[in-house]
């Protein structure tokens, strides 16, 4: 007897349907949403952020509108017929064999497996039929010159909603068949692991995926999946629908009464599915909310306020629909993605535009002077403006959390499906990041989620109520200039490019992020930087220590938060050290407290070139500014081996450019300088003292060094040029010890760089030391011109040659309270 399999594969293969022997994960499975997006296509959920703003048009953009609705609801109609169609091909064979004395389905499992399914095709080839027809007499043809009256009275005329209300008052069919979904999935699993022929049959579905005639490859529980998936797209279609529909229109009311029944079906699924929210997954784990917050969704480029959901084997993207008073929120769904090969990668800060700058300090001010109009009325003002206020105040606040991130988290899934997270916070994004890939580890199973039930599960699931506003927050805080002094880090695994970002919360009235500039490739980082934040109503520190390499994304090595309390902060410097996971950062902290000011306009970086060193030392809050240092260390790192380092000069366009990029912004400076040209590099460091308005080593000491130089006793000569170095201020003393340094380093590989002491005295000798200007009313005897230059190379010279040079002090003493012993503060 003929093997009953074998004709199975026949008759799919009269049908054109191709059957596939392997075995393998298809890469179109039961979590693909190419066709979800496809049905939602014209039933976008509105990207129109809290609160509801209606939109108004006139009836002829209206009708413009519903036609195009129409042709979308026509399109998504073909496409689940065709998805239908796929799922009922092997039906037949199935039945035949069930008959027989080796069925591959036994009768009653063919009956579970495709309980109303035929009806439900029958059902929508019929309203899909009868709505094309329409359509079709309605955009025969195009207007004419003068047929554009006849056109918008047409479509007036063009009726379809008793099409609509036909086919919901057939939606119990859905009914049967949702009650039926769990046993006939079971049926189809149970039989794929213990049926060779169904599971070749179950893997191999195919369906026409468009006038393209290409061929979609699915399992036969996506399949089968689909109609769940359709009927909770029921409501948002009318919906669509009625929002294009003039009142005035033939339909409405038709309409109307079509979306009550179907959310009157659909509220009695509902009810009926509770016990659908905790989902049992593979592994005997159930369905769990892991985590939840409001996030910043980027769509076409409009960005909404999102509440995101991440359960145990999905992402759930929903809109809040605040309710009036008395009433429950309400959650609209926007999309998910399964956490089955989820691919997640961050994207460092994005520079913001002017306008949006303009635009954020503009929100920023509103907000800063309606809060302190608040805090003068709180005691005289009626409670009902005082309310009205507060309400205010909070959709300003809504505003700038929409418009102020800059962190991209990217999400992609397996089928190529891709959605975009802005989060204003980088370490909540690496919360996030974390959570997320710590689920991606895992071996998930993706259970097809009831969309409808799950989302509105979310009002009792939810952990996080609100979005995070700082209006709403009650407790100690600081108020008034917190200054942050990042020291080093050590304990690293690798050498590696690091940063420090830190964070701190309160009012959004000034920028509360700022990061280091990335440090050379090593072990043990150093940066002394101070960054500076103005605060209202800051709780928390929150520091990251992120590392970069090259041609990769940044990894945060550590993450940790610090409690603000203003009893352990003053205005002298306290010392500690964070535990960031393995890495251990050492930074200073002290807080001055005073009333809070308005918000100034993004303050840009003071420049550093062209201005006194003394002034670069206290802005910068170091002793050798970090042009300085970057520079040196980035000719320490690729330079040293460079014939003529210092001698050649490099290319004077790109000298300019990272000229500029250090008087604007430090962190882009230094990523500039990591891929500049070596000469380039050094040609800045020889640029920026030269352009000092006033000598490192000061004028008035020329004449003092050029007689020091005459002195014959060399032990005399010595105490004296030392004695005279001591003499200068400190910020000019420590940076030219440390470019001294520098420069014997560099002197040590004389036989490869060809650069010898006397060579670089003499490249460095007339910007580091000039002679007094004639007539500036200084004193002394002048120095003859022809000697000046001899002077300028011989003193640097003889202090490169210097055995015992002091040490260069890099940073200002953050550590001055001496009471405190160094903490660690581990996380």
């Amino acid at each position: 007897m003929m093997d009953l399999y074998q004709e199975a594969v026949h008759y799919l293969e009269s049908q054109h349907v191709p059957v596939e022997t392997e075995t393998d994960v298809l890469e179109e499975d039961v979590f693909h949403e190419e066709a979800v997006s496809c049905l939602l296509s014209p039933l976008q959920v509105e990207s129109i952020d809290l609160p509801d703003t209606p939109t108004s048009c006139s009836p002829e953009e209206m009708l413009e509108k519903r036609l195009v609705v129409l042709k979308g609801i026509l399109e998504s109609e073909e496409l689940y017929l065709r998805e239908l169609e796929a799922l009922l091909m092997p039906m037949k064979a199935l039945w035949a064999s069930a008959g027989t004395s080796q069925p591959v389905l036994s009768s009653q499992q063919v009956q579970i497996v495709f309980y109303q399914v035929p009806e439900l095709r029958d059902m929508h080839q019929t309203f899909y039929s009868s709505l094309k027809t329409r359509l079709s007499g309605h955009c025969q043809t195009d207007p004419g010159p003068g047929e554009e009256r006849q056109m918008k009275h047409t479509g007036h005329e063009l009726m379809v909603g008793d099409l609509f209300l036909k086919m919901v008052n057939q939606i119990g069919l859905y009914g049967g068949f949702i009650e039926n979904y769990e046993k006939a999935v079971e049926v189809v699993r149970m039989c794929t692991q213990s049926e060779p022929r169904f599971r070749t049959l179950a893997e191999s579905m195919m369906f026409n995926n468009g006038a393209d005639k290409a061929r979609t490859k699915y399992t036969f529980e996506a399949l089968l999946y689909k109609p769940l998936d359709r009927v909770t797209k029921t409501t948002l279609v009318l919906r669509d629908l009625l929002k294009t529909t003039p009142e005035e229109h033939g339909d409405y009311a038709t309409l109307q009464e079509a979306l009550r029944l179907s959310r009157s079906f659909l509220s009695g699924v509902n009810e009926s599915s509770q016990c659908k929210r905790e989902v049992m997954l593979s592994h005997g784990m159930r369905r769990k909310l892991m985590r939840d917050g409001f996030v910043v969704d980027v769509s076409e480029g409009e960005r909404s306020l999102r509440h995101l959901f991440l359960y145990t084997d999905l992402l759930l993207c929903t809109r809040v629909k605040q309710a009036t008073r008395g009433k429950q929120d309400q959650y609209r769904f926007c999309w998910y993605l399964p956490l089955a090969a989820l691919k997640v990668r961050w994207v460092a800060d994005q520079e913001k535009s002017d306008h949006t700058h303009l635009r954020l300090h503009a929100l920023r001010t509103k907000m800063f002077i309606l809060r302190q109009q608040l805090q003068q009325q709180a005691k005289g003002a009626r409670g009902l403006y005082l309310s009205r206020s507060r309400k205010k105040l909070e959709q300003m606040e809504l505003m700038l959390l929409t418009l102020s991130p800059v962190y991209r988290l990217e999400l992609h899934s397996l089928s190529g499906k891709s959605h975009t997270l802005l989060f204003t916070s980088l370490y909540e994004l690496e919360e996030w990041r974390e959570a997320i890939h710590q689920l991606t580890t895992e071996n998930i199973e993706t259970v097809p989620p009831d969309l409808l039930t799950l989302t509105s599960a979310c009002v009792k699931l939810r952990m996080t109520q609100q979005p995070p506003l700082q209006s709403s927050n009650i407790g100690e805080s600081l108020c008034g200039t917190l200054s942050v002094a990042i020291h080093s880090a050590c304990e690293l695994q690798q050498p590696s490019c690091v940063y420090v970002c830190v964070e701190v919360d309160g009012y959004q009235f000034y920028d509360t992020q700022a990061q280091t500039h990335s440090s050379v490739h090593t072990l043990n980082p150093h940066w002394d930087q101070e960054l500076s934040f103005q605060v209202d109503g800051a709780q928390n520190l929150r520091v990251l220590c992120v590392g970069q390499s090259d041609g990769q994304d940044d990894t945060v090595l550590g993450k940790s938060t610090l409690t603000l309390e203003s009893k352990s902060l003053t205005q002298r410097w306290r010392r500690q050290t964070l535990q960031l996971g393995q890495v251990k950062v050492t930074l200073s902290l002290k807080y001055n407290p005073h009333p809070s000011e308005a918000p100034s306009c993004t303050a840009q970086q003071r420049p550093v070139f062209c201005v006194h060193i003394e002034t670069v030392s206290q802005q910068e809050g170091v002793l050798v500014p970090h042009v300085v240092r970057c520079c040196v260390q980035e000719v320490e790192r690729r330079g040293m081996d460079e014939v003529g380092i210092y001698r050649i000069s490099g290319t004077a366009s790109e000298i300019s450019t990272l000229k500029a990029a250090f008087n604007t912004n430090l962190r882009e400076a230094v990523t500039r300088l990591r891929s500049a040209e070596v000469n380039a590099v050094s040609g800045v460091l020889k640029l920026y003292f030269r352009e000092l308005p006033r000598p490192l080593i000061p004028t008035e000491l020329f004449q003092s060094l050029a007689t020091a130089l005459d002195i014959p006793d060399i032990k005399s000569r010595s105490v004296s040029l030392l004695s005279l170095l001591q003499s200068c201020p400190a910020a000019n003393r420590h940076t030219f010890l440390y470019i001294l340094h520098h420069l014997q380093r560099v002197s040590k590989k004389e036989d490869i760089n060809k650069m010898s002491l006397m060579n670089l005295a003499t490249v460095f000798g007339p910007s580091l030391i000039r002679p007094p200007v004639a007539g500036l009313g200084h004193n002394g005897p002048s120095v003859d011109i022809s000697q000046e230059v001899v002077v300028q190379v011989q003193v640097v010279f003889w202090y490169l040659q210097c055995n015992n040079l002091p040490e260069a002090q890099i940073s200002v003493a953050h550590d001055t309270d001496t009471d405190t012993d160094d903490e660690t503060t581990h996380m």
